[in-house]
């Protein structure tokens, strides 16, 4: 059997590494409906003060972006962006409510939902992937009563689990 040429399996394995990057925001979506249509409802959906709206699109559990979508009212994409990323969480700041959170953010995945009533505190988390490309969680503190933000701390998978210290899996953006 004749050898492959360099060149046709250097295009192969990056079709098979792209293949596993995962899905990636249908940047040429240009409403409302056309979105819905590839991504399915969205897991929000805040009306904005111009008769627009902002959607979230959730890949949680297992995946790690959450793609906000603005529209103006007429039903037309004018942006659209990850936001599961350090300079979005950045903008989670104490005192904001659990609404402003999830506007800024997306929703939580609400099956990893905790509650301390020993602390009077809520925990949210996300998934993501950090800016090493390796799995990560974003959680929020809230103050159970208020629903006030407390604080908000990151962590890679590697570094939440009891004893794992070897980096085992890496994410794509």
């Amino acid at each position: 059997m004749k050898p492959l040429p360099a060149a046709l399996l250097g295009a192969s394995l990056a079709a098979l590494l792209s293949a596993c990057a995962g899905p990636r925001f249908p940047a040429n979506a240009a409403t409302v409906d056309e979105l819905v249509a590839r991504l399915g409802p969205p897991a929000r959906r805040w009306p904005m003060e111009n008769g627009g709206e902002r959607l979230a699109f959730t890949t949680s559990p297992l995946g790690t972006q959450t793609w906000m979508a603005v529209t103006d009212a007429g039903g037309r994409v004018r942006s659209v962006g990850n936001v599961l990323d350090m300079p979005h969480f950045a903008r989670v700041q104490p005192g904001m409510d659990e609404d402003m959170v999830m506007r800024e953010i997306g929703p939580p995945y609400l099956p990893w939902t905790v509650s301390y009533p020993a602390r009077n505190e809520r925990v949210w988390e996300w998934r993501y992937c950090d800016v090493w490309n390796e799995p990560a969680r974003f959680d929020v503190l809230f103050d159970a009563s208020t629903g006030k933000v407390r604080s908000t701390m990151s962590l890679t998978e590697r570094q939440s689990r009891d004893g794992s210290g070897e980096r085992s899996e890496w994410c794509s953006q």
